[in-house]
């Protein structure tokens, strides 16, 4: 992919490429991508079932990730107003409805800076944040992928989604918060933190080994709020508490994170980290 910013540079990367595509391919023909600059990564769940019914359970903004891996995950975007939402979740459900979907999945977009959003792909599939929409909801998406799965309807409607307050996931890895290398090893000390709007979903213990071969995830922890300022305040609580000992993890990175200034004002996209590790001087690979 080449992205071309000089309008009049376009013609001799076009011919350029067709050289490029017809030596490789057999082939002359390319597509010219949209780039989209200071773009922001949001997602809509949806659950839809074999009886005709899908409903969305709003959106998740994912935007601060390192190499297209997600580090944190918050509902609902602070970029994502009212109007913005209708018409992202409008758009995912035709979309759904359009394609005969059956299952939990999301549909993801980007979103840039004048509200306006691009297609991504669909993850047909639960998300390793879900648990940011089960805390706003109340709902199990897990249970209902598992009610769908056995040919059930849903067991909710549109209008029986309540979404309320605000929730972040920080994903807690084995990996040194400097330089990202994979961590794995044993686990000598665990001890997850607790308290009002905490959850934390993990395999680990106290003995555990985390292996060399698989994703590096060790635990996702969940704050909710009633607001943002809340929720970051209780992930910032969490994180402290949180004692992983034996094997680095992501969680310093996380507490710079939720202290830093433009996290806290919801200014980011997805190259947030980039620019976070350059004026931090820390993280030697992103």
């Amino acid at each position: 992919m080449r992205v071309v910013r000089d309008a009049a540079a376009l013609g001799t990367a076009v011919r350029t490429c067709q050289a490029e595509a017809a030596a490789a391919f057999g082939s002359s023909e390319i597509y010219l991508e949209k780039f989209v600059e200071g773009a922001r990564h949001v997602e809509v769940q949806l659950l839809a079932d074999a009886h005709g019914q899908a409903i969305h359970l709003g959106e998740r903004d994912c935007s601060i990730q390192r190499r297209h891996q997600k580090l944190v995950e918050e509902s609902p975007s602070p970029a994502v107003t009212g109007e913005i939402r209708r018409e992202l979740t409008t758009a995912a459900l035709r979309l759904c409805r359009a394609a005969g979907y059956e299952n939990a999945g999301t549909v993801e977009f980007l979103l840039d800076r004048a509200g306006r959003f691009y297609f991504l792909e669909v993850n047909t599939r639960i998300q390793v944040e879900h648990p940011v929409t089960e805390m706003l909801t109340g709902v199990d998406l897990v249970r209902e992928q598992i009610r769908i799965a056995a040919g059930e309807p849903l067991g909710l409607s549109q209008e029986g989604v309540r979404s309320s307050g605000h929730a972040i996931e920080c994903r807690i890895t084995a990996e040194d918060p400097v330089t990202f290398t994979p961590s794995p090893g044993r686990i000598s000390a665990y001890l997850p933190p607790g308290g009002p709007g905490i959850r934390v979903d993990s395999h680990a213990f106290a003995g555990y080994t985390v292996p060399p071969y698989y994703d590096s995830l060790v635990a996702k922890l969940i704050a909710y709020g009633r607001d943002r300022t809340e929720a970051i305040t209780r992930m910032s609580r969490a994180l402290d508490m949180f004692v992983i000992e034996g094997i680095h993890t992501s969680i310093p990175i996380h507490q710079q994170i939720m202290a830093d200034t433009d996290f806290v004002l919801g200014n980011f996209d997805t190259k947030y980290i980039q620019k976070f590790v350059r004026e931090q001087k820390v993280g030697a690979a992103v």
